[in-house]
């Protein structure tokens, strides 16, 4: 079987993937991006539909094109997906959607990558970059009891909007961003809990004026490593806000609880012990990166089956890298702002490494 030989090889056509694209032409690459689904747009089209961004439009732009809205307005889903298919359009690079990579491996005489899709497409490269984001695959956490759940469990990814849950009792696990704008907003049509492991830690949205995202940028708190369990994780996430979700909870609709001690049947068993029957369990507990394609490069992933990797550079494997993951230099790393500088970081660490081996770096695809 024929290969396409590319120089620098982007699995993935979302923000993260884009963003390496473009940064890699203005450093002279001309890269090839296999993106699985039919459009440009990440996992942005499959989130629920009243989401809005939890940064401005001046903090949530891609290298080289402004978002165009207002800079200090919160941009929608569906601006998002707009913004991401027109930065495609306008980018001088070898996009091929419906490409969804099955396999990376080093079978190569040269040291270089094999790409092989699931359709059986070969493809050759002395560099790669999974790309695939953060967000790929939906984390359900094991919970006592769930898998026995005799009512509907659904992830955040599954959730659209609020009417197919109209009149039920909900439990949404998760205290982050997307688990209180969801609660607030299915709270309208639905009786709601938010359980989670922790009390909810809300954060101003703005400051004297400017919003958080940009005080974190300036202050240095957005890459200081000792800032992470104050900015993720710790004592529960922190959720921006202008005072409106606080507000409402404070309604009691939706109500804060500890976690569930166990599901029982139709049931959660609350830590006092009380039970109440449930309809849905709604998961908005977060997400993984997919990158089991990566499963036949020895070492590239540790045992749970994450990425290995020091700033987003492979520890294992020269000439591979990653963009897009969460905490991978930064607390914007997985953002539309941070994917950029990540991908600037990462792909002048791997030209270093090729140089350093001496691997030949062919300038343009092959076919």
């Amino acid at each position: 079987m024929s290969a396409t030989t590319a120089p620098l090889l982007i699995i993935g056509g979302g923000q993260a993937g884009l963003a390496t694209a473009y940064t890699a032409r203005t450093l002279g690459l001309h890269p090839l991006v296999l993106e699985a689904s039919d459009r440009t747009a990440g996992a942005w089209p499959r989130y629920y539909d009243s989401l809005t961004l939890f940064s401005p439009a001046r903090c949530s732009s891609l290298p080289g094109r402004p978002f165009p809205a207002d800079p200090d307005g919160y941009p929608t889903r569906d601006e998002v997906v707009a913004y991401l298919s027109d930065y495609a359009a306008a980018l001088d690079a070898d996009i091929r959607t419906g490409h969804r990579v099955a396999q990376v491996t080093t079978a190569r005489p040269d040291g270089g990558f094999e790409v092989t899709t699931a359709d059986g497409k070969l493809f050759h490269a002395s560099m790669v970059i999974a790309a695939t984001g953060a967000f790929s695959r939906p984390h359900r956490p094991d919970l006592p009891g769930l898998d026995g759940f005799t009512g509907t469990v659904l992830h955040s990814a599954d959730y659209r909007r609020p009417e197919p849950l109209a009149g039920r009792r909900v439990v949404i696990v998760g205290g982050g961003n997307s688990a209180v704008q969801i609660a607030v907003e299915l709270a309208e049509h639905a009786r709601v809990t938010l359980a989670t492991l922790h009390p909810l830690r809300f954060m101003p949205q703005r400051v004297l004026g400017v919003d958080m995202h940009i005080w974190l940028r300036r202050t240095g708190l957005d890459t200081a490593a000792w800032a992470r369990p104050l900015l993720t994780g710790g004592r529960g996430t922190p959720v921006f806000d202008t005072g409106t979700y606080r507000t409402q909870i404070a309604t009691g609709n939706p109500d804060r609880r500890p976690l569930f001690a166990r599901v029982e049947g139709s049931e959660v068993v609350w830590q006092d012990g009380t039970r109440e029957q449930v309809d849905t369990i709604l998961l908005a507990t977060g997400y993984r990166p997919d990158v089991g394609y990566l499963a036949g490069l020895d070492g590239a992933l540790d045992d749970n089956g994450q990425p290995r990797h020091h700033g987003g550079v492979s520890i294992s494997h020269p000439g591979l890298g990653f963009v897009g993951l969460e905490w991978q230099r930064s607390f914007a790393s997985a953002t539309l702002r941070g994917v950029g500088a990540d991908a600037r970081h990462v792909l002048n660490r791997l030209r270093r490494q090729q140089a350093r081996i001496g691997r030949a770096t062919p300038a343009r695809t092959r076919h």
